[in-house]
């Protein structure tokens, strides 16, 4: 053990066995020592090219690796036997008397149905061709003659075998998977920002608006700096251990994040005074309801570093804090602080933040037992508190897909749709250029005009779009899925619908004092057909004048700046000759420009090579496909550079 503690490739073994009362050693019938496992092999059982008979054994501390490494090292070297693709068994005998016979090579086998893998793959094929995909898989596959069940046998050769998707996997790479058809998700579904996430970018703004410098440290820890550092016991942090941790500075997972920011000022101590840095990042705490034994929490912590603790600048961040979360100093309703106890700060000067009269988090003076032991001079304050709170439940309840992000997340301090009463647009007319949206005609127009637009107007949110949301009555019923997809879309744009660019363009027609005149409502019904046909009038000619007015600007058409990366096969390959293939590539919308070969290595060069494209008309997938169909000059493709024009 000595010996070998300071080599490079052995010491890493040591462990296994050093602690042991005794070492595994295997002799032969000579009583000459073969190996010492898992440290080193004797001298005596070198192979040699003359060496005929090979022995193979393995030693592993778990069974069923030792057996798969087994098992893949014999049949790889019985392909080169006297008679191929035989061993020689060999009998194991335990110290309790129990036997083994090794290698067991055992074959097993799955069933599942051609159906399975086809809409697993996305292709439509044949039960029969599936299993031809399969057997060239080396995968023996049959079928069982019910219904359209295979029966797959899976050699010794293939342990990576595990699950019924593993089998479908290799049929895929049979089947090609450039020969698997593009084909366009049936679900249209808008995407949206996860609300944990979107709260945390707002609160980084704001808090470095108040002037902290935000810091990003490691999720891992040593147990020292969740622990004995902190004045803790580790057994009582709840902190998740790593099983075989390679280094002492990554012990736990990290349970608080004061621990990584006292070391980022340790390390930057030489910085001008006052240091003031905050983190908003998860930190893992034990949870027995959860199918890991464990869940992530988004913490807030800020942390103030000078000659004096500086307390009231932790209190008022904590104070712009709630007022940027919208909850008021308020007691029972609100949050507010109180004394509290902890081996962190020091004692008299650590309160607990209450939110609902429940606690979410703490700020103080840090003891200075603990500053001492990060290696700090000087007094420092801190706050970490909990963020999930805000939102109204954890973050990690379940998305689904027909409830809109911000009716799953329902803040108390925000309105359902997640504006402030106070920020909610005046009422607004219903009649626009495309209808009246309360009519189900109106709503119609509306829908076909967004199937093949994203907005109203142009190619992002303007107001525009707002104003034809807050002319919507009602959210649109699913039918209407272009209307849907839009109407989702722009309501994720409420709280920051102030700041969207105006247009010039006035989609919504103004009320007029007919529209609040009750005096025009008829509840006896009308007989007045001359009055519904001068509307109609009036709405067809607006229209036609609308459009007349939009065929008369010109299109904006969205260009790109693209920089690709074409490799060759070897240093043989004609690239005078790649250059001229790829630019034989013609679509509508595409511009070749510039190109210039770059030195790889080894004598091989690139070709980079850069193009101007319309972006409704040509993308990076098509261009990629495109020039790989040289499949005897392209290696690969890949783009470089992306800007918008």
């Amino acid at each position: 053990m000595s010996l070998y503690r300071t080599d490079s490739h052995l010491k890493h073994y040591l462990h296994i066995i050093e602690d042991k009362p005794v070492y595994p050693v295997i002799y032969d019938s000579n009583g000459i020592v073969l190996s010492m496992p898992p440290i080193i092999n004797g001298d005596h059982t070198k192979i040699s090219l003359k060496t005929k008979n090979v022995f193979i054994e393995c030693t592993a501390t778990d069974l069923t690796k030792a057996k798969v490494v087994l098992d893949t090292l014999v049949t790889m070297f019985s392909q080169y036997c006297s008679q191929p693709f035989t061993v020689e068994e060999a009998e194991v005998v335990y110290p309790d008397g129990k036997t083994c016979l090794y290698p067991e090579l055992p074959y097993r086998k799955e069933k599942l149905s051609g159906e399975f893998v086809n809409r697993k793959i996305g292709i439509n094929e044949s039960t029969e061709t599936v299993a031809q995909l399969l057997t060239r898989m080396c995968l023996l596959s049959k079928l069982t003659g019910v219904g359209d069940q295979i029966e797959v046998e899976i050699p010794p050769t293939r342990s990576d075998i595990i699950h019924a998707c593993d089998i479908v996997e290799d049929a895929a790479i049979a089947y090609g998977f450039n020969n698997i058809t593009r084909t366009t998700p049936r679900s249209y579904t808008v995407a949206t920002q996860f609300p944990l996430n979107k709260l945390t970018e707002l609160l980084r703004q704001d808090v470095a608006a108040a002037g902290f410098t935000e810091v990003l440290t490691f999720a891992l820890c040593s147990k020292e700096d969740v622990g004995d550092k902190l004045g803790k016991k580790i057994s009582e942090t709840g902190a998740a251990h790593i099983s075989n941790p390679k280094t002492a500075e990554f012990q736990v997972a990290r349970t608080t994040l004061l621990p990584g920011l006292l070391k980022t000022i340790a390390a930057n101590k030489k910085m001008p005074l006052p240091l003031k840095l905050f983190e908003i990042s998860d930190v893992v705490l034990k949870d027995k309801s959860k199918d890991v034994g464990a869940r992530n929490s988004r913490r807030f912590c800020a942390v103030y570093y000078n000659k004096s603790p500086g307390f009231e600048v932790i209190h008022g961040l904590m104070d712009r804090t709630m007022q940027l979360l919208g909850v008021k100093p308020l007691r029972g309703e609100g949050y507010h602080i109180q004394a509290a106890e902890d081996s962190i700060f020091f004692p008299g000067r650590c309160a607990e933040i209450f939110v609902d009269g429940k606690s979410v988090g703490r700020l103080g003076v840090l003891h200075p037992n603990v500053v001492t032991r990060f290696e700090l001079t000087m007094p420092c304050s801190a706050l970490e508190m909990d963020i999930e709170p805000f939102l109204g439940q954890s973050a990690e309840a379940l998305l689904t897909l027909d409830i809109p992000m911000q009716g799953v997340f329902k803040n108390k301090y925000l309105t359902q749709e997640g504006v402030r009463p106070d920020q909610r647009a005046p009422l607004t007319s219903t009649k626009t250029v495309f209808g009246d949206l309360s009519s189900p005609a109106g709503l119609a127009a509306l829908d076909s005009y967004l199937s093949d637009k994203s907005y109203v107007e142009g190619f992002m949110a303007t107001q525009a779009d707002t104003a034809m949301f807050d002319a919507l009555p009602s959210a649109p019923c699913p039918t209407l899925c272009h209307l849907s997809r839009w109407y989702n879309h722009i309501r994720s744009f409420q709280t920051e619908r102030t700041h969207l660019p105006t247009v010039k363009k006035e989609l919504v027609l103004p009320l007029t004092d007919e529209d609040h005149d009750d005096d025009d409502i008829d509840l006896f019904g009308s007989d007045d057909e001359a009055e519904n046909e001068e509307a109609e009038r009036i709405k067809k000619q607006r229209l036609a004048e609308y459009e007349a007015k939009k065929s008369k600007k010109p299109a904006l058409v969205a260009k790109s700046s693209i920089l690709l990366d074409v490799k060759p096969w070897d240093d043989e390959t004609d690239m005078a000759e790649l250059e001229e293939r790829v630019r034989s590539v013609s679509m509508e919308g595409l511009l070749w420009g510039r190109s210039k070969l770059v030195p790889v290595g080894y004598g091989i060069r690139k070709l980079q090579i850069g193009c101007v494209v319309e972006d409704d008309k040509v993308g990076t997938d098509l261009l990629e496909e495109a020039i790989t169909a040289f499949d005897q000059y392209v290696q690969s493709v890949d783009v470089a550079a992306f800007n918008k024009i």
